[in-house]
């Protein structure tokens, strides 16, 4: 299977600009292609994975990649996708969030050997570009008409655009002449709503260094779940790939609870692993979806690709807490993941399970509580209460910082004790 023929496989890919070049050149070639990420934030989230593995299946056929990090385009803001003009970022924001991105795809992409990848700020060349040299050199590449006839132009008429915005398409376009002058980039990736930027580019390159510059674009796959929305938004909002933004635990969870209808596309997207493995998943899948194991085996490989696997095998367990009501094995901010939602009641002295599980509002009255001890209803830390007289102290606490009470099968609270 070739490259190309891998990632249709795995449904990756929506445009061409020359489907048959391409192919050509790669068969011949090992070719420098480039993927541009806007400093938007300090971190990435799970929906820029999907470029990041096309570059890393391309670095595994020996192509070399460059990730450009827009700290120059993001001072300016993209108008692809977008039905209102963005916040402009500072300087410094800019500056800044570069950095938590360029740290970030280093996890995932090889920058040493014969094929390393190269990380590149396009800050690093646009600031040099003054405005005559951009309308002179750049812009009168340009027609207005060309510009206006650009669906991410075009889309925005009736709203309105700022000349900023207008403008982006072009200094984009800077990018790619730039790559190409430098390192002999031919390929652009991006996804399907930068096609009119990506075509841009190419145009450039073919009126300043003529119409036979071999260079092509590729757009992919806007990623949707079978019911229409996009992937990547939990209930708490962004899934991150900075774990201080979001815990692996909910990464983990997210994806194992994706929809039977989804699992299968999300596991040749997300994962490396072999079409004959995945024959293998969704074979075992379709003879039994209720096992689940096809979001098991998604959701673990997605962790494991973003924070290793040391982490992967540790949220698996954290996943199992809640079943075998393992408690005393997370920490703090753990169990903050584990039972992300649930009502949390500061104290900072004893307090009587009864209060306790009023306070939590686990039980409506003291009478109504008293009964769902004298039941059995009641866990403390997992383990079964059944004694009114019961006194929860900072002894009881879990990484001294969590008391977690439950009533019958799955209603959670948490008591914080703080000094």
């Amino acid at each position: 299977m070739t490259l190309l023929e891998e990632l249709k496989y795995r449904g990756f890919i929506k445009d061409f600009t020359d489907e048959r070049g391409l192919t050509e050149l790669l068969e011949k070639n090992h070719i420098r292609f480039y993927c541009g990420f806007d400093p938007t934030a300090d971190s990435l989230h799970v929906g820029h994975l999907i470029p990041i593995l096309i570059m890393k299946h391309f670095q595994n056929h020996h192509h070399k990649p460059i990730a450009v990090v827009g700290g120059g385009t993001g001072l300016i803001g993209d108008p692809s996708g977008r039905k209102n003009e963005r916040e402009l970022l500072t300087l410094e924001k800019s500056i800044e969030n570069s950095k938590g991105i360029y740290n970030q795809l280093t996890k995932f992409l090889s920058f040493e050997g014969e094929d390393k990848a190269i990380l590149v700020n396009n800050y690093d060349w646009l600031k040099d570009v003054s405005v005559v040299e951009f309308l002179r050199d750049y812009g009168k590449n340009f027609t207005v008409n060309y510009m206006l006839s650009k669906d991410v132009v075009a889309s925005r008429m009736e709203q309105g655009i700022s000349f900023t915005e207008f403008s982006y398409m072009i200094i984009q376009s800077i990018d790619f002449l730039h790559l190409y002058k430098t390192y002999n980039t031919q390929l652009q990736i991006g996804g399907s709503e930068q096609w009119g930027n990506i075509t841009a580019g190419l145009d450039l390159i073919k009126k300043v260094e003529g119409a036979d510059a071999p260079v092509y674009g590729m757009t992919l796959q806007l990623l949707t779940k079978s019911d229409g929305t996009k992937f990547g938004k939990s209930g708490t909002g962004t899934l991150w790939l900075d774990e201080k933004k979001t815990h692996p635990y909910h990464i983990y969870q997210y994806f194992y609870n994706i929809a039977d209808a989804d699992v299968m596309k999300l596991i040749k997207i997300y994962t490396f692993l072999t079409p004959e493995k995945i024959t293998e998943i969704e074979r075992d899948f379709i003879a039994d979806p209720g096992t689940r194991n096809a979001q098991k085996i998604l959701a673990y490989e997605i962790v494991k690709l973003i924070h290793g696997k040391e982490m992967a095998d540790h949220v698996v367990k954290m996943s199992e807490v809640l079943f075998k009501q393992e408690f005393m094995s997370l920490n703090a901010s753990e169990l903050d993941a584990v039972l992300e939602g649930v009502n949390k009641v500061e104290i900072s002295e004893p307090i009587s399970i009864v209060d306790a599980l009023l306070a939590t509002s686990l039980a409506s009255s003291k009478r109504e509580a008293r009964e769902f001890l004298k039941n059995g209803a009641i866990s403390i830390n997992g383990n079964k209460e059944v004694e009114e007289s019961r006194m929860l102290t900072k002894d009881d606490c879990i990484d001294n910082t969590y008391i977690v009470l439950k009533r019958g099968k799955k209603l959670y609270a948490m008591l914080r004790y703080v000094a």
